[in-house]
């Protein structure tokens, strides 16, 4: 009799909607049929890795999928897909063991979890190091920018939006009524985020423009 498939959970992640995550999933996809893996579910996300715990509603997901033993593994491409932030990133994999799910990155081939459910100590070591380079490269690029930025002005040039170019209210809280409907009913900054799927500082700058 063949065993039932291990049922397992992708998620991936990209900064900006420029970005896509196709190549991620097709890779991730591929390994899992590899294994004979069931993906129970794709959790996509599009904001950064440097975000809080809150606003990752992709990692809410596969957190929920765990809680509920719907998933015994992740699958991501790489450490810097979970977060850019050691405490986020040491949480989620935290969480992830609390209900014996084991998460496995694509770049190095590792899980944190052995095959007899105790926890890998190759895979502890090798989270806080990726982790930690992780949130070193994002500061080197914020530096790089912040130079750029520091050159271009010293030469001249003006920066940010266009005079005029910025959102008016009526503009912004149109673009944005779904929120403005939540936060009318009633709902809590962080409910109406999570059910519009829209970041904790877009519902506190609508929140704060009704009531202006």
């Amino acid at each position: 009799m063949k065993p039932n498939p291990v049922p397992v959970a992708i998620l991936v992640r990209v900064s900006t909607s420029k970005q896509e995550t196709a190549r991620q999933v097709r890779e991730l996809t591929h390994y899992a049929d590899s294994k004979g893996y069931l993906v129970v579910e794709v959790c996509r996300e599009t904001i950064s890795g440097d975000s809080a715990s809150d606003e990752r509603k992709g990692l809410q997901r596969v957190e929920e999928l765990a809680a509920a033993g719907k998933i015994r593994k992740v699958l991501v491409h790489e450490i810097s897909r979970i977060a850019r932030r050691n405490s986020v990133a040491h949480k989620f994999v935290e969480t992830l063991e609390t209900h014996g799910v084991s998460l496995y990155w694509h770049a190095q081939g590792i899980e944190t979890l052995l095959p007899n459910g105790k926890r890998n100590p190759a895979a502890g070591i090798m989270l806080a190091l990726l982790a930690e380079m992780a949130r070193a490269e994002l500061e080197t690029l914020r530096a790089r920018i912040a130079s750029g930025l520091a050159e271009a002005r010293r030469n001249g040039k003006k920066l940010g939006r266009p005079v005029g170019s910025s959102l008016s209210r009526a503009v912004f809280l149109q673009k944005h009524r779904d929120i403005v409907r939540l936060l009318k009913s009633g709902q809590s900054v962080r409910n109406s985020a999570k059910i519009a799927e829209k970041g904790n500082s877009t519902v506190q700058r609508v929140k704060a423009l009704l009531a202006a």
